[in-house]
């Protein structure tokens, strides 16, 4: 989830330029105010993880227990994992620009992805659990975005057009194989897992892995990114690239609307008119996320084409605050899921509670989230400024 040094476009820049070590390439800001944005309301969604356990939902959720003020909750987070993959995909094409292309981007592709790997199986998983030998380890957005980089390694040297046709036919067509299943237990459910199905992997040592985040769905969105990363060069007019971002996003809604509205192809759930107009909305974007739909990642993708879109436009103070929680996502990650595990252990022994604190509403998710929002955004911008003035190769992978 990290953004890799890039050369400068007519944006706003970020507070991050303006630290020490600034001399080198400046980031996009527009691109990092993005990426914090989604960071905040994955904040959130993680917040409801720890802190409202009695209310556990569904993928997707099950509109008949799931309050309007829940549901919308939880959906905007929807944004976070489809934004986060297109800006890896963005981000590898800029870093491959002035450093040799295809051959540059696939080495670091490919050492950042098994980095990235080793991370979800080590470092956060313990952030969930707190566990340093737990019976079940949870494969998620680290793990799904390290494989999707090891995928788009091997792409790379591809034409640019065929990369982005490899993306869409994958984006668009991966529904066509949610019937194929394999028993369990053996090497191709293992695969499939993995790919496409979410499940259980049983591991040599006795525990299992859980597959959350099955990575085809992802590999085309880390692709269409990559394929759209000239239109952040340096050379390219922002008024130019700001219409192609208008014309992607209005063809992905309209992509959505369309199979949605067609109520077949698309999305494994469907959806269905009620009494209630708040209803009938709310079952038309309840989409499946695990593995994403073709519905979802339209949706999404071209939410997030029209927001990037519309951040350019924005004054440059409230893209700078925001770009700084995008500058360093990666270090975000792993400090938010800390900070808040901590939090709720703490708490439940402070108030005799056994277990997990949970908070009593949807209000309340969102006012604890703020307060671990606002240290972190302290920590970033230090973390940004080291990182931009070190030398050390392996501040790059953070």
């Amino acid at each position: 989830m990290s953004t890799l040094p890039i050369a400068a476009v007519p944006v706003p820049r970020s507070d991050a330029e303006a630290m020490p070590g600034a001399a080198r390439a400046p980031r996009i800001a527009s691109i990092d105010a993005l990426r914090g944005l989604v960071i905040l309301l994955m904040l959130v969604d993680h917040t409801r993880e720890f802190f409202y356990l009695h209310a556990q939902i569904g993928d997707p959720m099950d509109l008949a227990t799931t309050p309007p003020a829940l549901f919308f909750t939880r959906l905007a987070a929807h944004l976070c994992a489809p934004v986060f993959v297109a800006l890896t995909g963005i981000a590898a094409w800029l870093y491959a620009n002035p450093r040799g292309g295809a051959p540059a981007a696939a080495a670091f592709l490919a050492k950042r992805g098994l980095f990235l790997i080793a991370l979800e199986w080590t470092a956060v998983n313990f952030a969930w659990t707190f566990d340093p030998t737990p019976d079940r380890i949870f494969l998620q957005v680290i793990w799904a975005i390290g494989l999707s980089m090891l995928a788009l390694a091997a792409l790379v040297r591809l034409p640019r057009l065929a990369i982005a046709g490899v993306g869409a036919a994958i984006v668009l067509g991966h529904n066509l194989l949610d019937s194929i299943a394999f028993a369990p237990g053996t090497a191709a459910h293992a695969l499939w897992a993995v790919l496409h199905e979410r499940g259980l992997i049983d591991l040599p040592w006795g525990a299992q892995a859980r597959t959350s985040y099955p990575v085809l769905p992802w590999i085309g969105v880390i692709a269409l990114g990559y394929a759209a990363g000239p239109w952040f060069e340096r050379a390219v007019e922002a008024g130019w690239r700001q219409r192609r971002l208008l014309v992607a996003g209005a063809a992905m809604l309209g992509g959505f609307a369309l199979l949605r509205a067609i109520n077949g192809y698309g999305e494994p759930a469907p959806w269905r008119a009620t009494p209630s107009a708040l209803d009938t909305m709310m079952s038309f974007v309840n989409l499946t996320k695990y593995p994403p739909s073709a519905d979802f990642l339209l949706l999404t993708l071209g939410l997030g084409a029209w927001i990037l879109m519309a951040i350019e436009k924005l004054p440059a103070r409230p893209v700078a605050l925001l770009a700084v929680y995008g500058s360093a996502p990666l270090f975000f990650y792993l400090l938010h899921l800390y900070l808040l595990h901590a939090a709720n252990r703490i708490w439940g022994a402070a108030t005799g509670v056994e277990g997990l604190v949970s908070l009593p509403d949807v209000g309340s998710l969102w006012l604890m989230a703020a307060l671990v929002a606002l240290p972190c955004w302290f920590a970033c911008r230090r973390f940004a400024a080291v990182k931009r003035a070190s030398g050390a190769w392996w501040m790059r992978y953070l």
